[in-house]
């Protein structure tokens, strides 16, 4: 592949493998299945070892296929290096592990995934302090700062109710007060977004969704930006420090979160993500398109309380979302009038499969209040906004009219 000129997206990303050769002239990197590497000298071994030279040490670690896997991730995220995860849950939870220390303080998004409102919970534990906010006003973070504050946390789109960070602005307060920024991409994906346009530090992608988007392999990436001066950053340890400056974030991430912790991803399962990855452009275009179509046609139905999309002219963020995203992604929210079971909706739809996941190829509908927030319990779902009727909606690639028709029959039952 010629690198000395800019290519497109998709093809830039079908072509990555190609930016190293790859053995007996196969057009796939092959899957590299080996947990340990050996080498004729030992002492080149040993500097392996020391980092004074590339190679790998034990598939913990690293591995061929995860590294052809981070090597595509960061190219897609134009960042400076990408450490690969078993799963999202686990590159999340890698954030804090890794980079905080007792006494610190995050600033975080209320409106986040339900499992990593958890991991601030679990962390709390620990002496670092957390304050949620609502993040889609930078006024709300700034005002959260404290002397102790480390690190601020968002997510693009909050899930399920679809809130849009103020992202631009949070990375301005950040830059500006020497603040670690991150930027959790899941639901808009490097393809609608680059965290980096707006001084993200750290880009989070649960490969799981859209990345891979077929629903048959998990992951998680983290990738740095190259947006962050390290040598600011008080936490970095000693060890660490005898690599290049500028990867210090990612080589702390992955001897404190894959060596110690090893929540390291498999090569089969990398390897599917990266194939999957390649129609990523394709999938979102298709993805986004209908969930536009078919959140426009559930709000011009009475029989349809709210919808929420950032897509669509009455979401409180919608000016915002178009000025960040290239589209407004897949998912989106909705709650039926009184007197609607929720229950009922779902089981009337033919297309849409009730399950849990977002990112598939396929439309997936769950209520939310009574499987991925049953456990908040009520108190807390209100003042979540999220309400016992409230449908989230993860859009395939379906043809459109299918849809529209599918979500329309079963309102009309």
């Amino acid at each position: 592949m010629n690198t000395s000129r800019k290519y497109g997206f998709t093809t830039a990303n079908v072509h990555a493998d190609h930016q190293k050769p790859i053995e007996h002239a196969s057009i796939l990197r092959p899957i590299h299945n080996s947990v340990t590497f050996g080498y004729a000298d030992s002492r080149q071994l040993a500097e392996v070892f020391q980092g004074k030279q590339p190679g790998y040490r034990y598939a913990r670690q690293g591995n061929p296929s995860i590294s052809a896997l981070e090597d595509k991730i960061t190219q897609m995220e134009d960042g400076i290096a990408t450490v690969c995860f078993a799963s999202g849950m686990a590159a999340i939870g890698a954030v804090p592990l890794t980079l905080l220390r007792a006494g610190d303080h995050v600033v975080s998004s209320a409106f986040l995934f339900g499992n990593t409102s958890s991991i601030w919970q679990t962390i709390a534990h620990h002496g670092i302090t957390v304050d949620q906010v609502d993040a889609t006003d930078v006024n709300n973070v700034e005002a959260a700062l404290k002397p102790s504050t480390r690190m601020v946390y968002v997510e693009t789109v909050g899930n399920p109710r679809t809130q849009v960070a103020d992202l631009k602005r949070i990375g301005e307060l950040c830059a500006a007060r020497g603040l670690l920024f991150v930027v959790d991409n899941t639901m808009t994906s490097p393809y609608l977004f680059r965290p980096k346009a707006v001084c993200a530090s750290l880009s989070i992608n649960s490969l799981t969704k859209s990345i891979n988007g077929h629903g048959n392999a998990m992951g998680g990436a983290i990738t740095d930006t190259g947006m962050f001066d390290w040598s600011q950053y008080p936490n970095i340890f000693d060890g660490i420090k005898k690599q290049p400056q500028a990867q210090w974030g990612a080589a702390q991430i992955r001897v404190r979160g894959l060596r110690d912790f090893g929540a390291c991803l498999a090569p089969e399962t990398a390897h599917r993500i990266s194939t999957g990855a390649e129609t990523l452009a394709l999938r979102m275009d298709r993805t986004c398109a209908n969930a536009l179509a078919v959140a426009q046609m559930l709000e011009a139905d009475n029989r349809v309380k709210s919808v929420y999309y950032p897509g669509l002219a009455s979401h409180p963020q919608h000016r915002l979302a178009s000025e960040l995203f290239r589209a407004y992604g897949s998912m989106f929210s909705f709650e039926l009038q009184d007197g609607i079971d929720c229950f009922d909706y779902l089981n009337r739809l033919k297309l849409a499969i009730p399950a849990s996941n977002l990112g598939d190829t396929r439309t997936l509908a769950i209520p939310v209040a009574h499987t991925i927030y049953a456990e908040a319990g009520p108190e807390a779902r209100a003042k979540m906004g999220i309400a016992d009727s409230l449908i989230r909606v993860s859009m395939g690639i379906e043809d459109t009219a299918d849809l529209l028709d599918d979500f329309g029959q079963a309102l009309s039952a």
